[in-house]
């Protein structure tokens, strides 16, 4: 056997076999490349960013208010009593004139000691200081009120009143269904977009493609408040009703809204 012959044969295969791995190699980073330019392409884009409003107003139909009492006594029990049967007569006044228990709600219940500071006697060389000395405790409850009927809402803070309650405070007016009337204006607010991105698109001359950014604010409605406690309090037998305004709940929504335009 001419091993010469063998060597050069052996040396003409590998070449083959180099040039053809070249190839492959050259034609994979032809392919790289191109899936590289798609993928480029495809994250960076033109793009338009679009703001729509949307406003719903609706007459509320809902008012709320808090009351709060508060009693003392020199033990928890008397103080607890106390408390109770005022807040007892005020539910009972509520409930005869339409508010229903469901709409009756305990925001806030506490107890607190009351106590005075005792001075102990001095020495010529020592003082012991002093400590504190529980004498008694205050409880107090806070109720959030809800008037489903808001013509009546002036009668029954005045009614509070009657019955010795002076710490009222907090009177609002919402929507029930406040949830719908948000979806509302969204949606208006996103008509309102989607027509002012069209006319943008046919004033560049471009066409939109697809939504690619999306983002919303909601906004807010105006808050009532009558300060009855700063304004002398209620707690006078005789108290006339005040006229309330109810006004108009104004929901402002505006969404963001990007799109890509070719």
């Amino acid at each position: 056997m001419n091993l010469k012959k063998i060597f050069e044969n052996w040396q003409y295969a590998f070449g083959w076999v180099v040039v053809a791995v070249l190839i492959v190699a050259i034609l994979l980073s032809v392919y790289l490349v191109s899936i590289t330019i798609d993928s480029f392409d495809d994250d960076f884009y033109s793009s338009i960013s679009i703001a729509g409003e949307g406003e719903v107003v609706a007459v509320p139909d809902i008012a709320t208010f808090n009351f709060s009492i508060t009693e003392a006594s020199e033990n928890v029990e008397l103080a607890q009593s106390a408390a109770s049967e005022k807040t007892n007569k005020a539910l009972k006044y509520l409930k005869d004139n339409g508010v229903e228990e469901k709409d009756l709600e305990t925001s806030s219940y506490n107890i607190y000691p009351k106590t005075r500071w005792i001075s102990e006697v001095c020495s010529d060389y020592y003082c012991p200081g002093g400590y504190e000395e529980i004498i008694g405790y205050e409880v107090s409850q806070t109720v959030t009120v809800k008037v489903r009927d808001t013509s009546k809402a002036g009668d029954l803070l005045s009614g509070i009143g009657s019955l010795g309650i002076s710490n009222v405070s907090g009177l609002s007016f919402t929507s029930d269904d406040r949830d719908a009337l948000e979806e509302q204006a969204k949606k208006l607010a996103i008509e309102d977009a989607q027509a002012k991105a069209k006319e943008l698109a046919e004033s560049l001359g471009v066409r939109l493609v697809r939504v690619v950014g999306f983002y919303e604010d909601s906004g807010s409605y105006p808050m009532y408040d009558y300060g009855y406690e700063e304004a002398g309090g209620m707690g006078a037998k005789s108290v006339a009703s005040p006229d309330i305004p109810v006004g108009e709940q104004k929901i402002t929504y505006t969404v963001h809204v990007d799109y890509e335009i070719k």
